[in-house]
Order: structure tokens, then sequence, then C-alpha cells
């Protein structure tokens, strides 16, 4: 390449860097950070709701612009308390429930020297402080639940035996006043080795579990991509909704609600995080442990971000935790959105507390009715990617090249990887297409470094050679 040529390259590179963090600089002045603040309030809540916020960590320092918290909105949508657990060395948050008496019971992870643990207390909303704490040594828990009065039934995931090469995922209870497990199953006795390309320190992602009757559990092995009931007397599966890899049905799903219709057949509702939607399944007709389950609703599809939460309301309307938009919605059987809040970063789960963590009573879409998708509408369109003209990177990426031949399969993996990893390693105040054209930017960067470094070695090369060469 002739001398003006390199420096038309170059000349034309650093016009492309410089475009582009002009663009990323335009982007993020008229940008708006998400923040605790009120949507769309159609119809008051019914009393308060309480949100788990995972917030974002590094080896256990948290974030302090991405915070895990516990916050509470009142009927209106607006805030009544927040606990930081950040300020209380909290490293995530993930499940919280409403107890009879008033109080919450957290669950959330910290780290001591390096090793994560599990947190598991009652907290006392008012003084902000624990009525009882239970520190479990397991790495990451996202869901334990009160039972039977003073036993914590416990998703334990990522118990990996480095040893033997082995998962030791499983459910157990812990007895508070006997301070012991009681109860334990484990997921390598009842699945193949090979079920989710075989096992790894994060088979099963077992990310939730719910008593639903006397000794029946529904669990949430979310890697697994199914939803099943295990029977604590029996020690088997009883019930199983998905199945590994067939992600047309579920795909990486979080927090099912068991209901029932009003003749008895069993009904999953299920917030379905990788396919972007709520569906909620009915069992139509039942042999045994087998059924026969027809996808009956479905709602937001490719409009919610990776949503980890659904609870049906016993008016018919559905509580949704919309992760990736930072917000929880309440939404009507055909999608409208009568009551939203935005809470970043990173909701996990929401409970209405007046009914508690207990959604078998309430009522099915089979029973009220309604079938099919349903779009939603009504949102404030407070953030990104939900009701705004403009379309996310990821969008993008699916939209422009997703049906190209030879880009489409790279564009696809590229689209999921950034909705999975940008939003938590973008800082808060840059907006979402900023952060799209500095990473651009750095790439273009690095290959240009690349090529002056190439370039520079072989001038080198060639002038060693003609040294030689006299």
């Amino acid at each position: 390449m002739t001398a003006s040529l390199r420096w038309l390259a170059r000349g034309c590179l650093a016009l492309v860097v410089a475009s582009l963090l002009v663009a990323a600089g335009a982007e993020t002045l008229a940008y708006d950070p998400p923040e605790i603040r009120t949507g769309t309030v159609e119809s008051f809540g019914e009393g308060s709701t309480l949100v788990a916020v995972q917030g974002w960590h590094v080896d256990g320092r948290g974030n302090e612009n991405k915070p895990a918290r516990v916050v509470s909105f009142d009927a209106r949508g607006n805030v009544s308390w927040v606990y930081d657990g950040g300020k209380r060395g909290a490293a995530w948050f993930y499940d919280v429930d409403p107890l009879p008496n008033g109080n919450v019971l957290v669950v959330n992870t910290i780290r001591e020297d390096g090793v994560g643990k599990t947190l598991v207390y009652e907290l006392d909303p008012d003084t902000k402080t624990r009525v009882w704490e239970v520190k479990f040594d397991i790495a990451d828990t996202h869901d334990v639940d009160l039972i039977n009065g003073d036993q914590l039934l416990v998703a334990n995931m990522r118990e990996w035996d480095r040893a033997n090469g082995t998962s030791d995922d499983r459910l157990f209870v812990y007895d508070l006043g006997e301070d012991r497990i009681v109860w334990e199953w484990y997921f390598r006795d009842h699945y193949p080795a090979s079920t989710d390309g075989g096992m790894n320190p994060d088979w099963t992602h077992v990310n939730d579990v719910d008593k639903i009757g006397p000794g029946k559990y529904l669990a949430s092995p979310r890697n697994f991509d199914q939803v099943v009931v295990v029977d604590r007397e029996r020690g088997e599966i009883t019930l199983r909704l998905g199945t590994d890899d067939e992600t047309e049905i579920l795909h990486e799903q979080h927090n099912p609600t068991y209901l029932e219709t009003e003749d008895g057949r069993p009904v999953v509702l299920v917030a379905d995080s990788e396919n972007d939607r709520v569906v909620e399944y009915t069992c139509t007709e039942r042999v045994g442990r087998t059924c026969e389950w027809n996808r009956t609703w479905e709602v937001g599809a490719a409009q919610l971000n990776w949503p980890r939460d659904a609870n049906r309301l016993p008016n018919g309307n559905t509580l949704i935790t919309d992760s990736r938009n930072h917000r929880v919605v309440e939404v009507t059987p055909t999608g409208r959105i009568v009551w939203e809040t935005y809470v970043p970063w990173g909701p996990f789960s929401a409970e209405r507390v007046v009914h508690g963590n207990d959604g078998v009573r309430s009522p099915t879409m089979h029973d009220l009715g309604y079938r099919g998708s349903y779009n939603l509408s009504g949102t404030a369109g407070l953030t990104p990617g939900t009701e705004d003209d403009e379309l996310t990177f990821p969008e993008w990426l699916r939209t422009h090249l997703g049906s190209v031949a030879g880009v489409g399969p790279f564009a696809h993996a590229l689209a999921d990887d950034w909705q999975a990893v940008a939003p938590w390693v973008r800082p808060a105040w840059m907006a979402p297409w900023s952060f799209v054209y500095v990473c651009f930017g750095m790439v273009v960067s690095v290959v240009w470094v690349v090529g002056e470094a190439v370039s520079r070695r072989r001038r080198l090369v060639d002038r060693v050679g003609t040294v030689v060469s006299r």
C-alpha cells in the first residue's frame, strides 16, 4: 500500500471513531437514566407491592448506581419504603415474600472472604431490622419460602462437587427450631447426567420452589427448560411441563405459579424469560404423571425484556416483573397495562402484599375465557424498548440482519449475548445506544492499532531485508 493510501485509510478510520464517539455523546446527553418512578396507573393496585431488585456487584462490592434493594410501592405506584442492601453487605436480592404478621421474608446473597453465602431473614419494614436470620453455606440461592410455620423450603443451585465432577443441586427443607435440614432431594438422582449438555457448576440453575399443597413442591430448573412438581413423601416428579432444549415450550423460565381450573386441572403461569413473554399452560388431559399441555394464554411476546416473575391476582390481572425494562406491571387479560412502576436495576420478583405468596386460588385464563396471544398496551414508555419507536440494538440485529444468509445465526447470537450482558456492564448514566457506539469505536480502534502494528512490522522486515542484501 502506498503512503497516500495509508494516510487515506487512517483518515477514514479516525473519522469513523470520531463519529461514533460524537453520536455516543449526543445520545447520552439526551438520555434519561432509569430511576424509581411511577408509570401508567389507570387503576390503583390493591394495597402495597413488594419488589426485590437484584442489583449489580463485582466480587461482592455493590455498584452504588445499580443497587440491590427491596422496594415497597403503595397502591398508586409511589414508593413507601426502600431497604438498601448495598449498605448492608448484600450482593444480590432475589426472592421477597410478605409474611402474615406484616414483615417480609428476604433472600439475598453475600460475599465473605471471597466465598458466596445465602442469607435468609425476616425483615421488619418499619424499623428495617432483622427479627431472625439464617446463613447458609451455599453460594447462590434465588428462592427460599417459609412453610409449615417454622421451616424453610430452599432451591439450592450451583452446588458443584469439584472432586467428583458432579452436581449437588437440590431442594431441601430446613427446620428453624431444630436448626438442621430435615429433607433433601437431588436433581442428579432424577435426571440423566447428559441433561443440558452435561453436568457443570451451574447445571440446573433451579431458581424457584413453592409449596403448592401438602408435601407438593413446584420447582423451576431453569437450564432444563421445564417446570416440575416434586412429591416430598414419594421423592418423585409427579408433574412436568416442558422438555430440555424444546425452547418453543419454555426457554430458561423463572418463578412459575401453580394454578388450577375450577374443575381441578393443573395450570402453570410462568415468566418465559428467554422467549421474552409470559405464558399460561393448561393441562387438557392427564394420565398419571403425564399432561397434555395447551398454551392457553400469552402476553407481551417480544415486548417484555427477560421477565422473571408473573403472579395471577384475584381480579384476573397478572403482575409481571419485566426485569431488563426495569419495571413491574399489572396487565389485564387482554394485555392492557393498568399499573406500572419503574425500579432499576434488574427487578427479580414482585408480590402484592395483601394476597401473600399463594396463587393457587387465583383464576385461570381458561376459566376466564381468554385464549391466544395479546400485545401489551398502555405503557408510559419511560424505558427504551417498551413502546418507543426506536429499536434496541438486539432488536435491530434481529430485524435487519437476522434473516441474512450467512450472517443471521451470528446476528442472533450477538443479540442474545448483548441482551444478557450489556445492561449490567453499561454505566448507569450512559444511553444504551451510546454503549453500542463506544464498543464499536473500541473495536475499530483495536483493528486500527493491529493494522498499524502489522504494517510497521512489514516495513521493518523489508528494511532489514534491504540492509542484509547490501
